[in-house]
Order: structure tokens, then C-alpha cells, then sequence
């Protein structure tokens, strides 16, 4: 399951293990459009120009769905069956990350020019972890020049990547669980994480 916010704070997506992804209207509190993905979604995220939803399932898909056109722009599957745990869009819309339960992340480069997100040219693939991805994370604008991912994951590790070259900068022990969740400050300066 996930949840997220529009900017304006008006309205609210969520995604669900009942396969739907939804718009909830925050000022009157009712579901405003509803998404099929036929699979339990794990994970959703709003696309930085605020038109698109990206949703990652239990089947291993990824979909886009355009708010203007209402219907699902594009989809992705990078491994068939392989449930997408978390997704990340970069802060200025130029890179697109998508964890999975093999360890593996994908990274998808959208084409410079282009006013949608629907345009993916595959970057790299990087074999992050030897147990589920839980969440990955790309670095706030503050962080730049840098940019970093974040990937925390069942083995109990935390690992942080240079995203130019996707080489390891650092791994993050000290958990005795697996790794749920992750979360930079906004200047970049911390990464807090959380596990249970």
C-alpha cells in the first residue's frame, strides 16, 4: 500500500493490495478516480510535473497513468513476476527508479524534451542487495551536484549509490531487521531509516 500528495494539497493518491490505484478529493473526502492495475500495488509515485502517477505491482509491472487523458499512458515490466517493492522519480524529472524483490534496481533516463514521462530509455541496472528492496530513494534537489539513491532492504543493510556511474558509496549496518523505509533530510545532509 501507499499514499502520496499532490502539491497543492488538495487531493491524495493511494495505491492498495486490491489492485486499484486512487485520487481522493482531501476537501470533500471522496475517491475521485479509480485505476485498475490487476495486481496488488506496492508502491506509487507523483511524477514532479504533477500530471502523471507511477504505480509498481506484485506482478512485477510498472504502469503510468496520465491525469489529463485518464486512461494508462505506459507500461513497463522489467521482470516478469518479480513484484515491484518501491519507485522514485527524480526531483527535476529526469530519472526514474524502480526497486524490486530480487534486489534489483532499474533505472530508466526520460528523454530530455519530452513533456511526459511516458518516454523511458533504459540506463543501467544495478544489482543492489542479495535480499528484497523495501525502498529506494533518490536524493532532494539540495543535494545537487550530488545525486544519490538510497536502497534499504531485507538484508538488513542500507546502501547509498552515486548516481553518476551507480557506483557504492557507503553501506549502512546497524539494523537488526529488515529495513523498511528511508527518508533523506531535505538539504541531503541526513538519512534517517527505519526498520521493524
Amino acid at each position: 500500500m501507499a499514499v502520496g500528495f499532490h502539491c497543492d494539497g488538495n487531493w491524495m493518491y493511494s495505491g492498495s493490495e486490491d489492485g486499484t490505484v486512487r485520487i481522493w478529493d482531501l476537501r470533500t473526502a471522496t475517491c475521485q478516480r479509480e485505476y485498475e492495475s490487476r495486481a496488488a500495488v506496492n508502491t506509487v509515485v507523483l511524477h514532479p510535473n504533477q500530471k502523471e502517477l507511477i504505480s509498481g505491482d506484485q506482478n512485477g509491472n510498472i504502469r503510468v497513468w496520465d491525469l489529463a487523458a485518464n486512461s494508462c499512458s505506459c507500461e513497463l515490466v522489467p521482470e516478469v513476476d518479480t513484484a515491484i517493492r518501491s519507485l522514485t522519480v527524480m526531483w527535476d524529472g529526469s530519472m526514474v527508479v524502480a526497486a524490486n524483490n530480487r534486489g534489483t534496481c532499474y533505472v530508466w533516463r526520460l528523454l530530455k524534451g519530452t513533456q511526459t514521462i511516458t518516454s523511458f530509455e533504459p540506463l543501467h541496472k544495478l544489482q543492489a542487495h542479495d535480499g528484497y528492496i523495501l525502498k529506494c530513494l533518490l536524493s532532494p534537489e539540495f543535494c545537487d551536484p550530488n545525486r544519490y539513491l538510497a536502497t534499504a532492504s531485507s538484508d538488513h543493510t542500507v546502501k547509498i549509490w552515486n548516481v553518476d556511474g551507480f557506483k557504492l558509496e557507503k553501506t549502512l549496518v546497524g539494523h537488526q531487521r529488515w529495513v523498511w523505509d528511508c527518508v533523506f533530510s531535505v538539504d541531503g545532509a541526513y538519512l534517517i531509516t527505519g526498520a521493524r
